[in-house]
């Protein structure tokens, strides 16, 4: 089962599918479905992709939904969702991207995603039972090769269903805020390197030597075993990897396939979902606002659907985490997949003929609720300024978050230490829960660290609603030349239970452009922009809203070696005295979107 099919709730199997799909406008009666095996799809540079294709039993001709997939189209979600759409009155098609599984080529991240997704739009669209129309959908990477074709606008793409995927591969994806994803990373390029394997295995059986019992789930990759005789082979299971090291800054490297640079490329409605614990939060709200703003004409702007749900990969159901969110809270992707397409493809009535086009679970409250847009024109963004005596250290300490403009604070101040560096609790995680747990969970661990500043509201006397970005503005100095700033949104309930909403990271060096890094003057202060992008969630009247600020968060983000240096390739590290202002000169403050009560 594939990285993100893994938190799918499977609800029907494939004989409930044929008897139990409920029926729709144009069908009776659920279709009987037969499916193609293996089909051939030439690329304009000759290699040859695999595809599967599942059909309605009918004469006629129907729409095409697409899934471009490197998790193997055999996957039990995949092979589930053929038959339900199959049903339903579609021809579903699910394809290995190219270099993986049973399609050929070599496999490289985002490289040949736009030209290969054209290619199969157009080769799907011409199919006999195809009436040349054709809609993709499918999660994670596979909202990236639907992003990817989108851009690249092939005549039939009339529609796609991107679910918790990125708007940049650079900033959101392999880095944010200019730290390394190192959790994310690393455990899922080990998984994708395991079909690299092997297929390696498959065509060079006289050359293992043993090498095929790596421990690919090891961390960190770049540092498994290696012989000078495996240098090469090793290198070849995830050369891409070595070459996002090799790019720390926002470059042409990245720029080549960057989303978010060709929005007025996107000519297609769209439903974006996303989800608050996700992974690739950030980048699914800006795709949803950017096709909006700018796509490449009026229809296409005004077709933008927004669905922001609860855990994405950080699981599903209605308990993601150690927090149940209720009975509202499970979601049923395939089933909203069908319903999107039904809307657009077949002019069925249902929720997306709402005039509402976003609809948001909101957490506290525990339910579900239509907007207008994203985000909320209504919310009212209101500072919270930090505010100590200078001890602001551990939940012990005197940090509090008042709306009064702080006048002459002392700072405070802590060490951090990469060899002691604030670990990873929960939170936007990805691919690894058997190791790190995804999603909310309780911070009192965390929050007793001297190393990590608390600021914390009174008990709130009513009901709190903040949904919309997140952002810390705060005025810093550090003993480094470089050093990282965390920040992390917390809902503390009046029995201590600290819950992690949304967070963030800013590395010092790459503070005024991820392009271009530039050192600090160990010493001197300067204003950072911590982006803990989003949420929905209501404290509850007795909750307290509390900020935790500190450098690091590990292994979700690299450590900071406090240098200049990249912890990926070596050198040494130093401790760093970092301090935080919060004065009248200084107003360091979290910025929060308020709901208005009424």
């Amino acid at each position: 089962m594939n990285m993100w099919t893994m938190h799918k709730v499977v609800l029907l199997s494939a004989f409930a599918i044929l008897t139990l799909v409920p029926q729709f406008a144009l069908a009776a009666e659920p279709y009987a479905v037969t499916v193609e095996h293996g089909v051939a799809v030439t690329m304009r540079d000759g290699t040859v992709l695999h595809a599967d294709i599942y059909r309605p039993v009918a004469p006629g001709r129907f729409p095409v939904l697409l899934t471009r997939t490197p998790y193997d189209k055999h996957s039990d979600g995949d092979v589930d969702f053929g038959h339900k759409g199959a049903a339903r009155g579609y021809v579903v098609i699910n394809q290995d991207v190219r270099g993986r599984y049973t399609s050929d080529g070599e496999w490289y991240p985002f490289l040949h995603e736009s030209n290969d997704g054209y290619d199969t739009v157009e080769w799907a669209a011409a199919l006999p039972y195809s009436d040349g129309r054709v809609g993709m959908y499918g999660g994670s990477y596979v909202g990236a090769t639907q992003m990817l074709a989108a851009i690249a606008h092939p005549p039939h793409l009339a529609g796609i269903c991107p679910v918790v995927t990125a708007s940049n591969y650079h900033d959101g994806w392999t880095y944010q805020g200019g730290a390394f994803e190192q959790w994310f990373n690393e455990s899922w390029t080990s998984g994708l390197a395991q079909d690299t394997l092997n297929r390696f295995v498959r065509s060079h059986t006289n050359a293992l030597n043993g090498i095929a019992k790596l421990p690919l789930t090891q961390y960190p990759l770049f540092e498994l075993p290696q012989a000078s005789s495996d240098t090469d082979l090793l290198h070849s299971l995830a050369p891409y990897f070595l070459d996002w090291v090799a790019h720390p800054g926002y470059d042409e490297y990245w720029k080549r396939w960057s989303i978010e640079d060709h929005y007025a490329d996107i000519g297609v409605p769209s439903l974006t979902v996303a989800a608050w614990y996700d992974i690739f939060l950030g980048g699914s709200l800006r795709n949803y606002i950017g096709v909006k703003l700018h796509g490449k004409d009026e229809a296409a702007r005004r077709g933008q659907h927004l669905l922001v749900t609860i855990g994405g990969h950080a699981g599903s159901g209605r308990k993601i985490g150690d927090v149940d969110f209720g009975p509202a809270a499970p979601f049923d992707e395939d089933e909203t997949t069908l319903s999107w397409y039904d809307y657009l493809f077949k002019n069925v009535a249902n929720d997306f003929s709402h005039p509402k086009p976003v609809k948001l679970f909101v957490m506290g409250a525990n339910q579900w609720r239509e907007e207008d847009d994203w985000p909320l024109v209504r919310a009212r963004n209101t500072r919270y300024f930090l505010h100590s005596a200078g001890k602001a250290n551990s939940a012990m300490g005197d940090g509090s978050l008042v709306t009064a403009t702080p006048r002459s604070d002392k700072p405070d101040q802590y060490v951090y230490d990469p060899a002691n560096p604030a670990p990873t609790v929960g939170g936007p995680l990805c691919c690894d829960s058997e190791h790190l747990g995804p999603g909310p969970h309780d911070q009192r661990a965390m929050e007793s660290r001297s190393d990590v500043l608390v600021y914390s509201t009174p008990p709130l006397e009513q009901d709190l609603e903040v949904t919309g970005p997140v952002q810390l503005e705060l005025f810093a100095k550090s003993s480094a030349v470089d050093t990282d700033f965390t920040a992390k949104l917390v809902d503390v309930g009046p029995d201590g239970f600290a819950q992690n909403l949304t967070e963030g990271i800013v590395r010092a060096r790459y503070r005024d452009s991820q392009g271009k890094a530039e050192l600090m003057n160990p010493g001197q202060i300067y204003k950072f922009t911590v982006d803990l992008w989003a949420t929905a969630n209501v404290f509850r009247k007795g909750h307290m809203v509390r900020l935790e600020v500190s450098s690091s968060n590990f292994p979700r983000f690299d450590k900071n070696l406090n240098t200049g240096d990249d912890a990926a390739v070596g050198g040494k590290s130093m401790p760093a005295t970092n301090t935080i202002y919060h004065d009248a000169e200084h107003p360091s403050a979290l910025i929060l979107p308020i709901m208005p009560t009424t």
